[in-house]
C-alpha cells in the first residue's frame, strides 16, 4: 500500500507541474505577438491539411505554394492515340457563351418567367409563386415549356453558324437534377416542377451534340448557395455551403452524378463545380480536393473546372499541386470572371483606360504557365465577361462614339483571351427588356416579347455583328482552306522541325556544355506537330464541317500526353519544349 500511495502522489504532482507549465506557456504566448503570430500561422496549416470540416486536403500544397514536381525516373510504355472526338471538345479553344436563365432563371434576364406578385428574383422565388397561382402540374409544364424551346434550333444554327461558338456553358441548379436531389433543401416542396429538368438538359447537350457545339455542365446554384448572389438560386442572400457539411456533402452527390452521367456524353467539355466561390470561402480547397477524390473515382479523364473566388493566382497555384504528371486525377481548370462594370474603381475609368488594363488580367499566370514538367500546369478560362461598362465610365470617353469604344473594348478582350486564356465564355447569349406589370402567361407571348433579343453590350449576338467580339481566325476557315493549309504546313514539316531541332540543341550545347536527351526534344516534336493538326482537321476530315480548331487547352493537354507518353528521367523537359514548339511550328505554317 505505502508504494501505491507513493505512486499516486508523484502523478498527482507531475500533473499539477503540467497545468502550471502550460498555464505559463499560455499566458507567455499571449503577450509576445510573435510567438502569437508563429501559432496562429502553424494551427491554420494544420487546418489546411487536415480541414476544419474533415476533408483532408489531398495535394499537399497550399494555395500559393509552389509545388515540386515529379515524373517518373525511368521512361514506362506509351499508350498514346491519336485525338478522340471527345478529347476535340475537351481541349480545343472554348470561343462560346452562357446560355443564361434557362435551368436557374434570373429575373433580370427573364421577366416572362416571374409572375408580376413574386416576391424575388431568384429561381425559388419565381417557381413558388407559379405553384401558388395555377398548382403544381401547370407550374411544371411551364417549366418544361421554357426549358424545351427557351433556346431554340435556330438559335443553336446561329451559335454555330454566325457566332462560330465552339462551346456553351450551361448553367444549372442542384434541384436539375430532380426531386431526390432537393430533400432537406428550399425546393423540397416544390421539386415536382423538376422531375423532367435533367431529361431537358440532356436533351439540349444532344441537340448541341448534333451541330459539333461542346457543352460546359456548370453547377450554377449549389445547396446553401456559394455566394450571396440570386444566381444560386435562392433570395437567402446567404453563402451556407461554405458553413454546412450537410449542404457540401449533397453538393458533391449532385456532381458524381452529373459525373456518371456526363462520361456518357461525348460532346460535354467539362463539368464546372461551382459559379462564382465566396471570396476567401472556409474550407473550399478542401472541399475541391474532396470534389476531385470522388470524381476520379468515375471518369478521371473528365477536366473538372473550379471557381478561382476572385483570386486567380491563389487557384492557380492550387491547380499546380494537382495538375502534375505524378498526381492521377482529373485535370483542373480554373475558371475566373471579369466584369469592369460593377465596382466604384472601374466606375472612375474611361473605356481607353479600361481596355488598356485587359491585357494585365492574366499576370497572375506569369511564371506559373509554360512549364509543366517543373510547375505543374495551370490552365484558366474566363467563363463569364461582356461588353459592359458603367455609364459613368462611357461618360469618361473623349468624345469618341460608344459604339466605337465598345468595340476598342471587345476586340481587347477577345485577343487577351485567345492568347492567354483556354477560352472564353461570353455572358450572355440573349438578354431581354423588361416586360409590362402584367407577365405574359404563355410561352409563345413570351417567345414574341424575346424576339427584340440583340441584348446589347450583355448580348453575343449583337457583340458579334458590330464586330466587338471577335472569334478565333480559325472558325471561319473553309473546308478547302483547311486542306490547303494543311498540305502546305505538310510540305514544310520535315525543313521546321529540322530548323528547330538544330537551334535547340545548338543552344543548349554551346551555352551549357553537357550531357543531354536531345532526341526527346524530338520525339516531343513530333506529337505537338501531329496534335495540332488533329485538331485544326477535325471538323474538315470527320464531317466536311467548315472551321478548324487549335488546341487552346495547351497546358492540360500537353500534360494529358505527357502521362501517355511514357516519358521519364531528368529530361523530360526537352520533351515538352519539343512539343511546345512543335504546336507552334505548325500553326505558323498555317498562317495561325
Amino acid at each position: 500500500m505505502p508504494v501505491i500511495v507513493y505512486e499516486s502522489v508523484s502523478l498527482d504532482f507531475t500533473l499539477i507541474f503540467i497545468l502550471v507549465f502550460v498555464y505559463l506557456l499560455a499566458q507567455y504566448t499571449y503577450r509576445d505577438r510573435d510567438i502569437r503570430a508563429y501559432m496562429k500561422k502553424f494551427l491554420d496549416k494544420a487546418k489546411s491539411h487536415f480541414g476544419d470540416d474533415g476533408y483532408k486536403s489531398q495535394g499537399g500544397a497550399f494555395p500559393g505554394q509552389q509545388p515540386q514536381q515529379q515524373v517518373p525516373m525511368q521512361d514506362g510504355p506509351s499508350t498514346l492515340q491519336p485525338p478522340t472526338a471527345a478529347e476535340v471538345f475537351r481541349y480545343r479553344y472554348h470561343h462560346g457563351c452562357n446560355l443564361g436563365s434557362v435551368f436557374i432563371l434570373e429575373k433580370w434576364l427573364t421577366g416572362c418567367m416571374f409572375h408580376d406578385k413574386t416576391d424575388g428574383s431568384a429561381e425559388l422565388a419565381a417557381v413558388e409563386r407559379w405553384v401558388k397561382e395555377e398548382g403544381l402540374d401547370r407550374t411544371r409544364e411551364r417549366f418544361e415549356k421554357h426549358w424545351q424551346e427557351y433556346v431554340s434550333d435556330a438559335d443553336l444554327d446561329w451559335l454555330r453558324d454566325q457566332g462560330k461558338c465552339t462551346t456553351v456553358r450551361l448553367p444549372i441548379g442542384y434541384f436539375t437534377l430532380g426531386p431526390p436531389y432537393c430533400e432537406d433543401t428550399p425546393f423540397k416542396r416544390v421539386s415536382g416542377v423538376y422531375q423532367n429538368a435533367w431529361a431537358a438538359v440532356q436533351q439540349l447537350v444532344q441537340r448541341c451534340h448534333q451541330r459539333g457545339i461542346g457543352v460546359l455542365i456548370d453547377l450554377h446554384g449549389l445547396p446553401g448557395g456559394a455566394n450571396a448572389q440570386e444566381h444560386s438560386g435562392t433570395n437567402s442572400g446567404k453563402a451556407e455551403l461554405w458553413t454546412s457539411r450537410g449542404s457540401r456533402d449533397l453538393a458533391t452527390r449532385c456532381l458524381c452524378f452529373i459525373a456518371q452521367q456526363a462520361s456518357r456524353m461525348e460532346n460535354i467539355a467539362g463539368i464546372q463545380i461551382v459559379n462564382e466561390a465566396e471570396h476567401n470561402a472556409k474550407g473550399m480547397y478542401d472541399w475541391y480536393d474532396h470534389v476531385l477524390a470522388e470524381t476520379a473515382k468515375i471518369d478521371v479523364t473528365m477536366p473538372i473546372y473550379i471557381s478561382d473566388a476572385w483570386d486567380l493566382g491563389a487557384a492557380a497555384s492550387w491547380s499546380q499541386g494537382r495538375n502534375r504528371a505524378s498526381v492521377n486525377t482529373n485535370p483542373v481548370v480554373v475558371d475566373t470572371h471579369l466584369y469592369w462594370c460593377f465596382g466604384d474603381d472601374d466606375k472612375r475609368k474611361s473605356p481607353q483606360d479600361i481596355c488598356h488594363e485587359v491585357g494585365g488580367k492574366f499576370s497572375a499566370l506569369d511564371g506559373k504557365d509554360g512549364d509543366v514538367v517543373t510547375r505543374g500546369a495551370a490552365q484558366a478560362v474566363v467563363g463569364e465577361y461582356s461588353c459592359v461598362l458603367a455609364e459613368e465610365s462611357w461618360a469618361k470617353g473623349g468624345g469618341a462614339s460608344k459604339e466605337d469604344m465598345v468595340r476598342e473594348f471587345g476586340n481587347a478582350q477577345s485577343q487577351t483571351f485567345q492568347q492567354r486564356a483556354g477560352g472564353s465564355f461570353f455572358w450572355t447569349y440573349r438578354k431581354h427588356p423588361p416586360f409590362p406589370q402584367e407577365p405574359p402567361q404563355t410561352l409563345t407571348q413570351c417567345i414574341i416579347g424575346m424576339d427584340w433579343m440583340p441584348g446589347g453590350e450583355w448580348g453575343l449576338k449583337q457583340m458579334t455583328d458590330q464586330h466587338s467580339i471577335l472569334p478565333p481566325s480559325s472558325l471561319s476557315l473553309s473546308t478547302a482552306e483547311i486542306e490547303q493549309r494543311t498540305e502546305h504546313a505538310r510540305s514544310q514539316q520535315e525543313g521546321k522541325k529540322n530548323e528547330t531541332f538544330g537551334a535547340h540543341t545548338n543552344y543548349w550545347d554551346s551555352n551549357h556544355p553537357g550531357t543531354y536527351e536531345h532526341h526527346r526534344f524530338s520525339q516531343g516534336w513530333d506529337l505537338g506537330f501531329e496534335d495540332a493538326a488533329a485538331f485544326f482537321r477535325y471538323r474538315s476530315s470527320s464531317g466536311g464541317a467548315a472551321g478548324a480548331d487549335r488546341i487552346g487547352m495547351l497546358e492540360i493537354w500537353l500534360l494529358k500526353r505527357l502521362r501517355a507518353s511514357g516519358q521519364g528521367g531528368k529530361f523530360v523537359w526537352e520533351w515538352e519544349q519539343g512539343f511546345r514548339q512543335g504546336v507552334r511550328d505548325f500553326y505558323g505554317s498555317v498562317g495561325l
